[in-house]
């Protein structure tokens, strides 16, 4: 496993690399959900790259930035026992040389849901994924379903600008209580831990979006949205001070 902390180095790798390119794109602090898409990609391809970049064009607010949970030792410690063939590690200044003068724009889906919470979200997070695929170069790029929203847009930029890669959609992976896994875990209390399988459980429970509003409510979460589009139900809570989202396949959808 080779880490790559230099834009311009990892370019001269990229042009030595022969067979099928697999990317991961993280921001680290990394569980087994992340490590299921690797694995996949691992399948997939002659060779797989992750990267680990705390994006900050896709955080709103200023102390979800400084809160997210960053554990870049055990992230690598985590990949050297899978088949992962390089990690890219960039700076911002690499990344941004423009200090973000240029961006991603999507005029529809990146306004609802998640980008109303969260506005310029997307916005940040295309852009890096954009850049991403424009450095890696990959056939496919792999994404965790959880993020859905997410995944939608970043298979619609690639259709819209005719990119030669193809966007995997892998399922989330959840604990064995059901609650989906995701780097802010990492800073929910035993308390707060305890109470958080509810929210997936009421996403599953088939009522109206009403009816798991005023369930998850009653369970003593901070209710954000609960809506069902693109054939899902999608949900965004807080308990406390931590934001949860997540999920689930359903029948009809408004």
């Amino acid at each position: 496993m080779h880490v790559l902390e230099s834009i311009q180095e990892w370019r001269q790798v990229r042009k030595s690399i022969q067979g099928t390119v697999g990317l991961v794109p993280t921001m680290g602090a990394l569980h087994e959900g992340h490590l299921s898409l690797v694995q996949q990609s691992s399948l997939d391809n002659d060779v797989t790259v992750l990267s680990i970049f705390v994006n900050p064009t896709q955080f709103n607010e200023t102390d979800d930035l400084v809160n997210y949970p960053r554990a870049l030792k055990q992230d690598l410690a985590l990949l050297e026992g899978l088949d992962v063939d390089y990690v890219l590690l960039p700076h911002y200044q690499e990344m941004y040389p423009d200090d973000y003068r240029y961006s991603m724009t999507e005029s529809l889906i990146s306004h609802e849901l998640e980008g109303t919470q969260r506005p310029g979200h997307f916005n940040g997070m295309l852009t890096v994924v954009l850049k991403l695929l424009n450095l890696a170069r990959p056939q496919k790029a792999y994404f965790g379903e959880k993020d859905y929203q997410q995944l939608i847009l970043v298979r619609d930029m690639v259709n819209a600008f005719f990119l030669d890669v193809e966007i995997v959609g892998c399922s989330t992976v959840r604990e064995e209580d059901g609650l989906a896994m995701a780097s802010r875990n990492q800073r929910l209390s035993s308390e707060q831990r305890a109470r958080a399988y509810r929210f997936s459980e009421v996403l599953a429970s088939d009522k109206s979006c009403e009816e798991m509003t005023t369930d998850l409510e009653e369970a003593g979460f901070v209710v954000e949205y609960v809506a069902k589009r693109y054939g899902r139900v999608l949900g965004a809570v807080q308990i406390d001070n931590v934001r949860l989202i997540d999920n689930v396949a359903c029948e009809h959808t408004v």
